[in-house]
């Protein structure tokens, strides 16, 4: 599954810690078509925390991820934090 959104103020350090403790990839689907794990990487996630306060607390994601359980819980930490 694939999912999009803007980050706006969801965009927390509880994210990452969903996104860490996904038990497979969590794939960032890049504008330049690269697609980039995310899943523990520190230096990714440094340089898009670091993006995302450069854009006013403001960054948008596309994400592929592949394991359904995983799918699951980045979408609960959504659904629980709006």
């Amino acid at each position: 599954p694939e999912m999009s959104r803007g980050l706006g103020d969801v965009y927390k350090r509880q994210f990452l810690d969903t996104v860490n403790s996904c038990s497979g990839k969590v794939n960032m689907l890049c504008p330049d078509g690269k697609i980039q794990n995310i899943n523990g990487e520190e230096k990714i996630q440094g340089s898009l925390w670091r993006q995302y306060s450069q854009n006013k607390n403001c960054l948008r994601l596309v994400l592929e991820v592949p394991n359904p359980t995983d799918y699951m819980n980045i979408v609960s930490y959504y659904a629980g934090d709006c």
